[in-house]
């Protein structure tokens, strides 16, 4: 429907759906699910009336039984001061109520955000396509592996990722990978860093693609990328690169070390620490334009020659492409990436390095004061880290990390003699208490 008085959704006439039931043999829409009896709403939901006064307090009753935490955490998930502004200008109603911006003509304001955003991915990674559209750094290194499969003349089908990689990670990649009929395997690590003669070795006709991480899942600055992207090119190999928008903004650009594509994680910024909500970075080079999963916006022309932002290349979408689709991945994450875009333009490009800086100076002073302690060493790794380190305890592990949480703070346990560390600049203030703890539980 069109017009002033007119509405843009227009549903099925009765006849229509009587048509589509008919065709498929259903006598009504509720045969098209199959909900168990005991979770299938009845018409009530036995949910006693409250006023909005009673419901705060009990929301308040129930937060407070949570642990009093200062979280040392990291290994992905990582807490950056979000400046007000991000809050301020997200929560702006033509931004809450926006979905997907299929009609360009009403979210220019919307769709050029992203197209910012973008820009700044092409500038941390030095990539020229970057989207806005993945939901964390596990889905998007699992969309680079089956980029890979479709795209490399290598007829292998192996995958190959850090012995050191977070748990959650590598399980979402290799559901993406059972998928493809690729398989995972891992190269093995040194000091920390990836043990680049054994990757070496092991890269043949085999591999369809090489990832490696910087910083590592244990914060070590990954040394030699170079060298890493030459073996996977020798190879004819993708060469993923995974890392964060924080980190970028002081390590080496992912395309002078011959990255194809960037993964990782962008909600560093924009978002508190919320061990599950996420922000997926995808970027690359050009000759994979047409095989990114996901939304790009691109910059055009309207009709009167105006500069005018829309999505375009949308080879993600089943709607369009339908069994050439490159991916089913049903978001476009675009209210996240708006925030994220919102705190770096906050920060600016020095504001930025700045901040990242802090994050290797953080740790480097926090690991020499535990390092300090009698029964501990830190970092463990003689590398550059940034945010976290690894700390390897006389004492079992896992005891010390429980007596740190009863003092009030929470630490990873990596196993039977290794705890992890991260520091941000919201836990750093906390960093002479953290110390205290430990030397008072080791």
């Amino acid at each position: 429907m069109s017009g002033a008085s007119g509405s843009p959704y227009a549903p099925h006439t009765d006849d229509e759906t009587a048509a589509m039931l008919s065709a498929i043999g259903a006598d009504d829409e509720e045969a098209l699910f199959d909900i168990p009896d005991d979770v299938a709403f009845d018409g009530a939901f036995g949910i006693e009336p409250r006023t909005e006064r009673e419901i705060r307090a009990e929301c308040s009753r129930i937060f407070a039984r949570n642990d009093d935490l200062v979280e040392f955490l990291g290994r992905g998930h990582y807490g950056h001061y979000v400046p007000s502004v991000v809050d301020h200008l997200s929560d702006r109603a033509e931004f809450l109520t926006s979905y997907t911006q299929y009609q360009p003509e009403i979210a220019q304001g919307f769709l050029q955000a992203l197209f910012e955003y973008q820009s700044m991915l092409v500038e941390l990674t030095g990539l020229p396509v970057a989207n806005c559209s993945m939901y964390d750094a596990a889905t998007a290194l699992g969309e680079a592996a089956t980029l890979a499969d479709r795209v490399r003349s290598a007829s292998g089908d192996v995958v190959l990722v850090p012995e050191h990689l977070r748990e959650g990670k590598r399980e979402v990649l290799e559901n993406y990978c059972a998928g493809a009929d690729l398989t995972v395997e891992a190269y093995p690590m040194a000091d920390g860093n990836a043990d680049v003669d054994a990757l070496s070795s092991r890269v043949g006709d085999d591999v369809v693609m090489v990832y490696a991480e910087t910083p590592t899942v244990r914060g070590c600055v990954e040394e030699r990328l170079a060298a890493i992207g030459d073996i996977a090119a020798d190879g004819d190999a993708l060469f993923a690169l995974g890392s964060d928008v924080v980190s970028l903004a002081v390590l080496e650009e992912p395309a002078s070390v011959g990255a194809d594509v960037v993964v990782g994680e962008a909600g560093a910024l924009g978002l508190p620490t919320a061990y599950g909500m996420g922000l997926g970075i995808f970027a690359c080079s050009d000759e994979f334009l047409r095989q990114v999963p996901g939304r790009l916006v691109g910059a055009s022309e309207d009709a009167d020659g105006d500069r005018a932002f829309t999505l375009t290349l949308q080879t993600r979408e089943q709607h369009i492409r339908k069994e050439r689709a490159t991916s089913n991945i049903c978001t476009n994450q675009a209210w996240v990436a708006l925030r994220a875009a919102i705190h770096a333009a906050t920060l600016g490009p020095d504001g930025l390095a700045d901040l990242a800086n802090d994050c290797v100076r953080e740790a480097a002073a926090l690991a020499e004061r535990i390092d300090g302690l009698k029964g501990a060493v830190a970092p463990v790794h003689d590398r550059h880290h940034l945010r976290e380190f690894a700390v390897r305890v006389d004492q079992p592990a896992a005891p010390i990390a429980e007596d740190l949480e009863a003092e009030g703070f929470a630490v990873h346990v990596i196993d039977e003699h290794l705890l992890q560390v991260c520091v941000t600049d919201l836990n750093a203030g906390r960093a002479d208490d953290l110390v205290a703890a430990f030397e008072e539980v080791i």
